[in-house]
């Protein structure tokens, strides 16, 4: 294979792209590519053809038909890679539970980073994302890369949200790796709902810059005041931002839950790619 010099995201020698073959998914096919050329990655290209009690009675002829239209859509992206001079194995899968199926596979394939749409054709119109990609976020055994429709990922411009968690520091410490090998600068932003929680927020952002300039990286802090999903999504798209980094939950989510969390209304609301990191 063919890389194109440095791999932004670290070592990524496995790269699962998951497809719900809808519109919504050119984005994550596009960047699967595009960081899979770069980090001269294996590509897994893998897509599920579910199967409802309702379609059962239709007949088998019914998944058959889905089954070869699924191919067909995922040898026209390997057919994209190989272009790239990229290796590009295709999966499809079936069964009546996507997330879990995706999860499987990538545990199988021992993959470093999952890269999935936002949305597919039933997802949520509440948050902009779908019922799959969520609890993909939340069950993945990596990290999980979602892309927009339109977003390029350039991994220029980075944004990381902190809130002093663990997840929120495992975060930044990501977001300081891929900087560092990009030569870019990142913007490090905790959120506070009023004036009593400032000297906390400004303490989380501190020890972040410190990291990163203590590797090379240019920090610029952020205290912004207002619901964290709200400023971190204004906030990306007010400075250009193309990546945003964020950990699955903080201090107040649930880890057998994301739906409702700040990390999943910034996936649904933000015009970037948000790495999930683990």
């Amino acid at each position: 294979m063919n890389g194109t010099g440095y791999c932004p995201t670290g070592k990524v020698e496995k790269l699962l792209l998951a497809t719900d073959r809808s519109e919504f998914s050119e984005g994550a096919v596009r960047e699967a590519i595009n960081l899979a050329k770069r980090c001269s990655s294996k590509l897994y290209a893998m897509t599920v053809v579910e199967m409802f009690t309702e379609t059962e009675a239709l007949g088998e002829n019914v998944y058959e038909l889905e089954e070869k239209s699924a191919r067909k859509y995922l040898d026209e992206i390997a057919a994209r890679a190989r272009a790239e001079g990229l290796d590009c194995e295709t999966v499809v899968r079936l069964g009546d539970d996507p997330h879990a199926l995706i999860i499987e596979e990538a545990e199988d394939k021992k993959a470093d980073i999952i890269i999935m749409g936002r949305r597919g054709i039933r997802g949520l119109a509440k948050f902009l994302i779908g019922e799959v990609a969520a609890r993909v976020i939340v069950h993945a055994p990596c990290d999980v890369l979602v892309v927009p429709r339109a977003a390029r990922i350039e991994y220029r411009n980075i944004l990381v949200a902190t809130d002093g968690s663990e997840h929120g520091n495992n975060a930044v410490k990501k977001a300081v790796e891929i900087a560092k090998r990009c030569g870019s600068g990142i913007l490090v932003l905790s959120a506070i709902r009023d004036e009593s929680e400032r000297n906390e927020a400004e303490r989380y952002v501190k020890a972040a810059s410190e990291l990163a300039r203590s590797e090379g990286v240019p920090a610029e802090t952020l205290t912004p005041t207002g619901r964290s999903f709200n400023v971190i999504v204004e906030t990306a798209g007010g400075r250009g931002v193309d990546l945003i980094v964020m950990g699955t939950y903080g201090k107040t989510g649930l880890k057998k839950a994301i739906m409702g969390s700040a990390t999943e209304k910034v996936i649904g609301s933000a015009g970037c790619g948000v790495l999930v990191v683990k």
